[in-house]
């Protein structure tokens, strides 16, 4: 213990004695080989304990002054706190130098390629300057003061600059436009001659006139055109009707609207037959039509008479039992009829044409009740089958519309507008409550009645257009003609889903709307096509049981009677209406 506080002892005063020599020697130069120079690192000897001597190895002290003129700044700091010198802002960076340097190396950087230094340039002058010199070939020299441009202010191509007289891009456009001159006046100097904005332009000599012979002409067939074009977009065609039976009434004053109790079957009966069969011959033709049948609808119910609608502008009544004659044509629209829709009780129907129409009949006596457009071309209508709505009718419109009238008004109540594409068929399902429309647009929507929002939207990328939908009798399923050459059935309650079990192939209808119908026992489905051919599949097992050769064009629609067992009625685009059995 003694000898450690000896040690410490001694230690503190040679350290003392260190300090003194160290600060006198500090200003002088120390030889490393001088022995006496070196004698402070040798070990005291201080009777029995040995002790080193302390070196002050602490760096000189800056004073103020110092620190004010010669302190050192890191070249990368952004912001200083006190106002450097020039001497401490420019001073040589410390550490060894890079041997390797070159002289563009060590040149002050702010970007990958150099220093860029900050210049303002207006947008439009640049990109003045940018355009002249990609067309012409010079610019003029950023580095020049504006004030002093010549014809060496220009690089590039100088010889093109001297020869434009440093014309820009947009200055030389100009020069286009000064040829075209007033023939007098237009100066302000001028102003005795000038003539008023309205004086012709040199170029307008030679400008190629009509003769008076021929402005004649041109006028009278323009105004004939104008007054054709009015007369077809005012006022529609005018509606008259032909009887072509004898007697519109029988002995009991009946019209032939009365459902026939002689022809074998109970039409009035709710009940559709047990069983049903494949349809073999063609028992009867309609001819009367000039140019394609494009829709036909049986008798509500009963089914004992035909309404047809063709491109040849009229709609025709026909019997389906007895002699099967024409009963009556509606003629009243100016193009081709598109679509035909009964009521419940089949005493008015409504025609929707490509003239733009809707028009409502009379089933008995061929009287055109009303009329309804909305400028746009109807593609399908349908009456609602509820019986307290008999007077609202819904029409799917070229113009992405589905648009909802009421008879009593001829007024729209309501529009449905959420289709992308023109809509093609509307189909009521769910008791009347809904109803499926399909569009151009290659989706199938689903409306609740008169909520002009759809609740159900069915969009598949490997979707078709489906431009004609039947609901089964059974009101279960929906059999919609895809434009892939199928028939999808999707489920007409609650989901509306796709079944992928009921898919029917083998016929050909792309590019035609041909109408799907289903035997009232659910057993068969049948469509035409566009060979004109009938087709007919079993609904269980999805295949093609059979086909005829119907029509030599288009087999557009097929109809199964409801009461018959193997009637089923077809039409064409060669004009003609068949019964099969």
């Amino acid at each position: 213990m003694s000898a450690a506080i000896a040690s410490l002892a001694s230690y503190g005063s040679d350290s003392d004695s260190e300090i003194e020599s160290e600060s006198k020697t500090s200003s002088e130069k120390v030889d490393p080989m001088d022995p006496d120079a070196t004698v402070h690192l040798k070990p005291l000897q201080s009777g029995n304990v040995t002790t080193l001597a302390v070196l002050n190895s602490a760096p000189e002290v800056a004073v103020k002054e110092s620190v004010e003129t010669g302190t050192h700044l890191d070249p990368t700091l952004k912001e200083v706190s006190y106002n450097p010198t020039y001497e401490t802002l420019f001073a040589p960076e410390f550490g060894p130098k890079n041997p390797f340097q070159t002289q563009q190396m060590a040149a002050p950087r702010n970007m990958l390629s150099g220093y860029a230094e900050p210049a303002h340039v207006n947008d439009f002058m640049f990109e003045q300057q940018r355009r002249t010199f990609s067309t012409y070939g010079y610019a003029l020299d950023p580095s020049v003061d504006a004030q002093q441009i010549s014809t060496t202010s220009y690089i590039g191509a100088v010889d093109e600059a001297e020869k434009n007289k440093g014309l820009t891009v947009f200055e030389s456009g100009q020069k286009k436009t000064e040829k075209r001159k007033k023939v007098k006046g237009g100066e302000a100097a001028d102003i005795d001659n000038f003539l008023g904005p309205w004086a012709k332009y040199e170029d307008e000599k030679n400008v190629a006139k009509p003769t008076e012979e021929e402005k004649k002409d041109l006028e009278e067939y323009l105004a004939k055109r104008q007054k054709r074009g009015k007369r077809e977009e005012e006022s529609p065609a005018e509606e008259k009707t032909i009887l072509h039976v004898k007697d519109m009434y029988d002995y009991q004053g009946r019209s032939y609207l009365h459902v026939p109790q002689d022809v074998g079957v109970n039409l009035r009966s709710p009940d559709a037959p047990d069983k049903c069969y494949l349809p073999k011959k063609q028992i009867h033709v309609w001819s009367g039509h000039t140019k394609g049948v494009s829709a036909i609808r049986l008798f509500p119910s009963s089914g004992h008479l035909l309404l047809s609608c063709s491109m040849d502008c009229k709609i025709k009544l026909w019997e389906v039992y007895g002699e099967r004659r024409c009963l009556r044509t509606f003629i009243g629209h100016s193009k081709a009829v598109r679509d035909i829709c009964f009521n419940n009780t089949g005493t008015q129907f409504l025609s929707a044409a490509y003239d733009r129409y809707i028009k409502l009949w009379d089933s008995e006596t061929g009287q055109c009740i009303s009329r309804f457009t909305n400028r746009k071309v109807p593609y399908c209508v349908k009456f609602n089958p509820d019986e307290d709505k008999q007077n609202l009718f819904v029409a799917g419109m070229s113009d992405k519309k589905i648009v909802q009238w009421d008879i009593r008004t001829g007024e729209v109540v309501q529009e449905y507008d959420r289709h992308l594409g023109a809509v093609n068929t509307i189909t009521f399902v769910d008791e009347n409550r809904r109803f499926v429309s399909t569009s151009d647009d290659k989706s199938l929507r689903v409306w609740e009645w008169d909520i002009p929002v759809d609740f159900k939207y069915i969009a598949e990328p490997s979707m078709h257009s489906m431009p004609a939908v039947t609901l089964s009798p059974n009101g279960k399923w929906l059999a919609c003609q895809s434009m892939d050459n199928q028939i999808l059935i999707f489920g007409a309650q609650n989901r509306f889903r796709l079944n992928k079990k009921k898919i029917f192939k083998g016929h050909m209808v792309a590019g035609y709307a041909c109408q799907v119908d289903f035997s009232p026992d659910m057993s068969y489905v049948v469509s035409g096509d566009a060979d004109g051919k009938l087709n007919i599949w079993d609904w269980k097992t999805t295949k093609l049981y059979h086909r005829i050769k119907a029509h030599d064009k288009v087999c557009i629609s097929a109809l199964w009677h409801p009461h018959e067992t193997s009637k089923v009625i077809t039409c064409g685009w060669d004009g003609q209406i068949k019964l099969w059995d």
